[in-house]
């Protein structure tokens, strides 16, 4: 698994993709990173601009984004993600296929050992904690307070939701959604696509 260095964020321009309640999250992120972020598209905006979102500028639908050099400005994805729902990873797909880069998020007061190996895309927010030894996939949420310990490993295009705690040497597979507050005890696997309830143990693997 590759990983890209979160100082790439300030060697060019972003673009924020999305306007819902997650996006301003991830924009917030990107800012305390460093990132200068141009503007905000989403298909709500398609044909409309000179207005603002949260103090950025509207830039339209994703038709604006046929139009960018994917040379010249990274991606952020700000599109949540909920049990069943693939329109965040059909949107990251997409845009990869075009040839853009959605650069690895990492807020200040999250902790990330460097140890560890995450991908494209991946997002830390506010209080994640990633101990040694594990690797996270592209695209995938590690949301508020949720933590991954030793050895663990969190597929592509998953969502570990707030408070959720991965115990060591974890196995979770792509596309799975681990709600908030659940754990997921040591040695455990998970296969993919798979949805684990809010509040939940989990103490035997799900295949």
């Amino acid at each position: 698994m590759t990983s890209r260095k979160v100082s790439d964020l300030q060697a060019k321009d972003c673009i924020l993709i999305g306007a819902g309640g997650h996006a301003r999250v991830i924009q917030e992120l990107a800012e305390l990173c460093g990132a200068n972020i141009l503007g905000v598209c989403d298909p709500k905006f398609q044909g409309e601009r000179d207005q603002l979102w949260h103090g950025l500028e509207v830039l339209g639908g994703d038709e604006y984004l046929s139009e960018v050099s994917p040379e010249k400005v990274l991606l952020l994805n700000g599109i949540g993600m909920m049990p069943g729902n693939r329109v965040r990873q059909v949107v990251f797909e997409r845009f990869a296929e075009m040839g853009f880069c959605f650069p690895p998020l990492v807020h200040p007061f999250a902790w990330l050992s460097p140890y560890a190996c995450i991908s494209d895309g991946v997002q830390l927010i506010a209080g994640a904690v990633v101990q040694p030894g594990a690797s996270i996939g592209t695209n995938t949420i590690v949301n508020t307070r949720s933590s991954i310990d030793h050895d663990s490993q969190l597929g592509a295009h998953c969502h570990l939701a707030p408070g959720a705690t991965l115990c060591g040497d974890v196995r979770i597979g792509d596309g799975s959604f681990v709600g908030a507050g659940a754990t997921v005890t040591q040695g455990i696997s998970v296969a993919p696509q798979t949805f684990i309830k809010a509040g939940s143990l989990t103490t035997r693997d799900v295949l």
